[in-house]
């Protein structure tokens, strides 16, 4: 990891406050939760903001934690916010504080996320009476399944006493595609939408050694895949893209039976709402369509996710300089393109201008080029980036706060 200039005061009391955040992060390690129920992750989270003079209320239909922090003077409300949830998937790095629940697995680096940011509050904390305004630290589950954002949204994370909410917003999300201690940023958008695609088709069964007897659903479904993928590329803009991706076909139970049905599974990625409406249309079109022509029938459900993660200019602008500052220029990059992966932190920064960046956590030493990214089981993260996290995540709501906050472009 590239070394950071010495004379941020954050920095350093963030680097000595490390093996603290570093232990809370094992803890979650060890002892990965699922979904909007983490009862063990929530008591964790209580116990290391304990003595730190927050007021905490805790969720009611999910294990949320919310903590706000009062400043001495009134001011405006920053939050910062941090997902708290694991995946279910089976641990394979052979890490000493590994998984211990069978399945389960913080493949997503959510575990260091709550960590950092139980080091911000911390970190601000000891600076309440230079405050000017207050801070929510929004500790939320279920950003892998449920949009826990959305729970937390209804249940008043962005509402205040005084009626003004929350005015700017800012999250990080832990990365091994970039170098350790880097941060990525970009205006605008960041993350894409994300749609759920189940489609079944319908044909009619029979015995394998005649199909003219049957409708097979099988070249049907074949043919709706590959149709739809050339639907994309010809009815989607390069510069506002979309991607479609099938990744289940299921049907048939033995080799010598012709199913009645065909099921298929994918995921639609877009950026702006009139190509999200655009490709669920054609794809419903076309796989209507294409059954039809072999008298088939398809039916399709698309399930609506999470919307775009678009980043708000003059709030991503305040992150850059601030990260420019704590860091040194040369760790701060901005990311050319978007990401098709998809985040519920959206739905914050639907209500509130606000902005999410990427820190660069992969380990020293290990090359880029097949690095294991989020969601593999075998990910590993450079544990020391959470100093940089804590620090980074602090050093922004100061701005913000004292910022009053920017205004969007």
């Amino acid at each position: 990891m590239t070394a950071v200039p010495a004379g941020s005061g954050l920095l350093a009391e963030a680097q000595a406050l490390l093996p603290g955040i570093t232990a809370v992060r094992r803890t979650l390690h060890r002892a990965p939760e699922l979904g909007l129920h983490l009862p063990r992750t929530q008591r964790t989270v209580l116990d290391a903001l304990d003595g730190l003079g927050l007021t905490v209320t805790t969720g009611e239909r999910l294990s949320s934690v919310t903590a706000v922090l009062d400043g001495a003077r009134p001011g405006p409300t920053v939050l910062l916010r941090a997902d708290m949830d694991a995946l279910p998937q089976q641990e394979d790095t052979g890490l000493e504080f590994a998984s211990e629940v069978p399945g389960t697995m913080h493949a997503c680096g959510h575990d260091l996320h709550t960590a950092m940011l139980v080091g911000a509050a911390r970190l601000l904390a000891a600076r309440r009476a230079d405050l000017a305004g207050r801070v929510v630290f929004m500790f939320q589950p279920a950003e892998e399944t449920d949009g826990g954002a959305r729970y937390m949204i209804e249940e008043g994370v962005l509402d205040t006493a005084d009626g003004t909410g929350v005015t700017a917003a800012f999250a990080l999300h832990v990365a091994t595609r970039y170098d350790a201690g880097t941060l990525q940023v970009r205006p605008g958008p960041l993350l894409a939408a994300s749609d759920l695609l189940r489609l079944t088709v319908r044909g009619r069964s029979g015995h394998a050694s005649a199909p003219q007897l049957a409708l097979d659903p099988v070249p049907v479904a074949c043919e709706i895949v590959q149709a739809i993928q050339t639907m994309v590329t010809r009815t989607v803009s390069v510069f506002d893209p979309a991607v479609v991706t099938v990744a289940s076909v299921h049907a048939g139970t033995t080799a010598n039976i012709i199913p009645e049905t065909a099921e298929i599974q994918g995921t639609v990625r877009t950026f702006t709402p009139a190509t999200r409406h655009t490709v669920r249309e054609n794809i419903a079109r076309v796989a209507r369509h294409v059954a039809a022509a072999h008298g088939a029938e398809a039916d399709v459900d698309l399930v609506e996710g999470y919307p775009a993660t678009v980043n708000d200019p003059a709030v991503t602008r305040a992150v850059r300089d601030t990260a420019a500052g704590l860091l040194g220029a040369d760790l701060v990059h901005e990311l050319p393109e978007p990401v098709m992966a998809a985040e519920d932190f959206s739905y914050v920064l639907q209500r509130v201008p606000g902005a999410m960046a990427f820190l660069g956590a992969r380990p020293p030493g290990t090359p880029a080029e097949g690095a294991p990214d989020c969601h593999s089981s075998r990910v590993v993260f450079h544990e020391p980036v959470m100093a940089t996290g804590a620090a980074l995540h602090a050093a922004v709501a100061l701005r913000l706060l004292a910022d009053s906050p920017p205004a969007s472009d």
